[in-house]
């Protein structure tokens, strides 16, 4: 591909005179990492790019009149993208709206300075910092499984000016390092989000404390929970103080991959008792041979609930041990309050 660099940057003058309003603009075969031409940036017109393996174009060789004034929507797979290069392509485009990184091919630094933009995602990528500096549109910043070794993992997310973030995801503590402002997130914090944790169940209290307002909350559990070290029973819950979004705020709880441990139903037995205005609390079972559903389930059925009211709704899992968290890439680009961890086409009544 990389002999058919001036090919590419005549395909794109014609699509620019053409003024094309969308584009998915895909390199095959390999290598990957060949760089787009500057002409890219003659497609003005253009509301809805998509560009796969490719590296975006030198910044240093673009015009600074290049700008893409009309794009509302950019999704970048298996791209390699520059920091400067990335700030750059949104720094042009002044009324994006939606970016998505899905994957990339190198770690991904986000620096975030919009006012135009509402949803983040950045889905099966080695994230290494995102920085939300002022974006006072920002609804949803969603961050899925990260490729990688734990160690690549690690990332640093600091919320600075977002005052209607509201979903936020996919967050693990101890592998996520979250600020908001110049400090480490404390409780007592006031942040409406939506959150979904993948952890040991003994680190979820003192980082649930950090959200007082959450609303819907998504937990996957993960084997581990299973292992006869570390238990947690309901004394666990009781004694750790209150959880204030659990009691006051939570109105809906969605547990993944539940297996019947006892540090699982201690949690959601301690959710049906404390939480006073839940309405819905769906556990999503994994099945393993020789385990009954009635007899993992019956320390919550037989529990009392704050909110008599609250529908309990038990589905079968379709993934597997160590599978990756799995939201609506498409769903979570749809105009909030969608819910994009809720799956529920995906699961198995029982």
């Amino acid at each position: 591909m990389d002999a058919h660099r001036g090919e590419i940057a005549r395909w794109l003058d014609v699509l620019a005179a053409k003024g094309v309003q969308e584009l998915a603009f895909i390199n095959r075969p390999w290598p990957l990492d060949i760089r787009l031409p500057a002409t890219l940036f003659r497609c003005a017109p253009l509301t809805r790019l998509f560009l796969s393996a490719w590296r975006l174009p030198d910044t240093a060789a673009v015009p600074r009149s290049a700008a893409f004034p009309n794009l509302r929507e950019l999704g970048l797979s298996l791209v390699a993208v520059e920091d400067r290069d990335l700030a750059f392509l949104l720094d042009r485009s002044p009324v994006l709206e939606i970016l998505t990184v899905i994957p990339s091919q190198v770690p991904v630094r986000l620096r975030l300075v919009s006012h135009s933009v509402r949803c983040v995602q950045l889905c099966y990528s080695i994230v290494a910092e995102v920085l939300v500096v002022d974006a006072p549109r920002l609804e949803s910043l969603l961050q899925s499984w990260g490729l990688g070794s734990k160690s690549q993992r690690c990332c640093r997310v600091k919320i600075g000016h977002a005052p209607k973030l509201r979903v936020i995801g996919y967050l693990q503590p101890g592998e996520h390092d979250l600020e908001i402002g110049n400090t480490s997130i404390k409780a007592g914090t006031k942040l409406t989000i939506s959150t979904l944790v993948r952890s040991d169940l003994k680190k979820v209290p003192n980082f649930l404390r950090c959200f007082p307002n959450v609303e819907t909350l998504h937990i996957q559990s993960e084997k581990a929970c299973e292992e006869p070290t570390g238990k947690v029973g309901l004394k666990f819950w009781l004694e750790g103080g209150p959880i204030t979004c659990i009691r006051q705020q939570l109105k809906k709880l969605i547990f993944r991959e539940f297996r019947g441990s006892t540090n699982e139903v201690a949690f959601l037995k301690f959710v049906a008792e404390k939480a006073r205005v839940l309405e819905k609390m769906v556990v999503v079972v994994y099945l393993s041979s020789g385990v009954g559903v009635s007899a993992m389930l019956k320390p919550l059925t037989c529990a009392k609930w704050a909110n008599e009211a609250c529908k309990l709704q038990v589905y079968k899992s379709i993934y597997s041990d160590g599978s990756r968290p799995v939201y609506g890439v498409r769903l979570a680009s749809e105009v909030l309050p969608a819910d994009p961890f809720d799956l529920k086409d995906y699961y198995e009544s029982l």
